[in-house]
């Protein structure tokens, strides 16, 4: 059984993709153990708690330094032993001695097909915005490992997303999530629960 922690920052459409795909049997022989926000007002931590599940917030502004909070949020992870991290709109710099700690077992989902707009300042709607101004007729989603760069990792899996006339940011962020990343996050959890990476 493949032993998850979830980190997010907001509303938790990511997470609730997760635990529907969980309680179909879309994902099989894994189970969230916990949910961690740097913001406590994330309605995430609220998800977490409706489905039984340990949600907690870990803020930096509840530190001294950052070196603390990734002190904090590292042992915290280590005591629910993971096997698997997955980053669900998490808004923080993930530390050196995590993605150590973690190697090839932290991934996360971005709002585009990397490498386009990715990359630092891309976040969000951020991303939407500029592929709009950039005028593409696709956009999607990616899944991929969590290296030390940004967005760097190696890709899990992509999905591709129609552009339509007359886009907004917010309604090409509501299609991106609907058609791809609520799709290929669950898929990617649970192909690497069950050891099927030979066929991506």
């Amino acid at each position: 059984m493949l032993r998850i922690g979830v980190l997010v920052s907001g509303g938790g459409t990511n997470l609730q993709a997760i635990f529907d795909a969980i309680d179909s049997g879309k994902v099989r022989n894994a189970r969230v153990e916990v949910v961690i926000s740097n913001n406590e007002g994330a309605y995430a931590l609220e998800r977490a708690k409706k489905h039984g599940v340990d949600g907690l917030c870990i803020a930096p502004k509840r530190f001294a330094d950052r070196e603390q909070f990734y002190r904090a949020l590292l042992n915290k992870l280590e005591e629910y032993s993971l096997d698997l991290v997955v980053l669900a709109g998490y808004l923080v710099t993930i530390p050196p001695a995590m993605i150590a700690r973690y190697k090839n077992r932290i991934i996360n989902i971005h709002p585009s097909l990397i490498p386009s707009f990715c990359g630092v300042g891309y976040y969000g709607l951020k991303v939407h915005e500029a592929a709009l101004a950039r005028g593409v007729k696709l956009t999607g989603a990616t899944v991929h490992f969590v290296d030390e760069g940004m967005d760097s990792g190696p890709i899990i899996l992509q999905k591709a997303v129609e552009v339509l006339p007359g886009d907004t940011p917010e309604v090409l962020q509501r299609r991106v999530m609907e058609q791809a990343e609520w799709i290929i996050l669950p898929q990617a959890i649970d192909m690497i629960a069950n050891g099927e990476f030979e066929n991506c």
